[in-house]
């Protein structure tokens, strides 16, 4: 078995994501854990206009819709890019903003390391 990614956390993200209810707090937890053992999430989409390999987990709950934007591609951790709650059914302007502006600053990061 591969070892497990870690999680590197991108700009508000964690805050973000602790501040979702508590059940879809934990369920976002979860399908992330599946991610770091290189397993798919349950309900998740490809997001390539934010970046190559950009993925979001769909959650849904009677308290609302919720977004998990990540890249697992790269092989020293699972980037989290963006979490946030849906008000309408297209992901808005400026959550796809957000979302492609940290992951434009991964790869960077990840060039200057090199």
């Amino acid at each position: 078995m591969e070892k497990e990614k870690e999680i590197r956390w991108v700009g508000s993200a964690y805050g973000d994501l602790v501040g979702f209810p508590d059940e879809p707090r934990r369920d976002a937890g979860f399908q992330l854990s599946k991610v770091q053992a290189g397993l798919e999430p349950e309900d998740w989409k490809p997001f390539d206009e934010v970046g190559a390999g950009t993925k979001e987990i769909r959650i849904r709950d009677s308290s609302g819709i919720f977004r998990v934007m990540y890249v697992a591609k790269f092989e020293e951790a699972v980037y989290v890019l963006h979490c946030f709650q849906k008000k309408t059914q297209a992901t808005s302007k400026h959550d796809k903003d957000i979302a492609e502006a940290r992951y434009r600053a991964v790869v960077n990061a990840r060039k200057v390391k090199k």
